[in-house]
């Protein structure tokens, strides 16, 4: 019987050897947790903005960090992100795989994001030292990370990124297996239900 060459990647079961499910609800109610964090620190630095507005002598930039709009920006990104990862915990409880894919979809978007930087550090590796001359003179451990070889800082943050990339990968994976396992699972159970008032049908015109 030919299968798929996706299904070798199929499985039930994911870190810690809990089931997908059990994978996907505790990644949703994490990144709830953090989002929600995030969220209620854009909210108080809303309310209190004297207290996070940081002036360009500051950062030693010519640009200010998180005027009002990008405050804005942010928190509707948040709000966005609680509203994905809700969702998902929820579809992932009561099994509906169509509430999962927005998450599933944020996933795929997050890991392409960190390959194009991958990609971008390994094309320009120059634009790392360039970074690091933006950062402000105050940022921790700016000189040291400065005096590093050139090369060997690249691939530490290479890497660093492919680390995260593989780490991100495998929670994609529990994820779009929870997703096949949901689907699989409602397509049976429409399938029985099918079969067995069938069954049922054609034993009532036998009697």
């Amino acid at each position: 019987m030919l299968s798929s060459p996706w299904a070798r990647f199929y499985s039930n079961s994911c870190c810690l050897c809990c089931h997908v499910r059990t994978g996907t609800i505790l990644l949703g109610v994490w990144y709830l947790i953090i989002n929600s964090v995030v969220l209620l620190i854009l909210l108080s630095a809303l309310t209190d903005p004297d207290q996070y507005h940081l002036t360009s002598a500051e950062l030693g930039g010519e640009f200010e960090f998180m005027d009002d709009a990008n405050m804005c920006i942010a928190t509707a990104i948040s709000l966005l992100m609680i509203l994905i990862c809700a969702m998902a915990t929820y579809g992932a409880y009561k099994q509906h795989a169509a509430w999962i894919i927005p998450f599933f979809c944020y996933q795929i978007f997050d890991f392409a994001l960190n390959t194009l930087v991958a990609i971008s550090v390994l094309v320009y590796p120059s634009t790392v030292q360039d970074y690091l001359r933006q950062l402000p003179t105050n940022f921790p451990y700016k000189e040291e990370i400065m005096s590093v070889n050139p090369t060997c800082l690249v691939v530490i943050i290479l890497l660093f990124i492919s680390i995260i990339l593989a780490f991100k990968g495998y929670l994609i994976s529990c994820v779009w297996n929870c997703y096949r396992y949901i689907n699989s699972r409602n397509n049976s159970d429409v399938l029985v239900y099918i079969t067995t008032n069938d069954t049922a049908a054609k034993y009532s015109l036998l009697f």
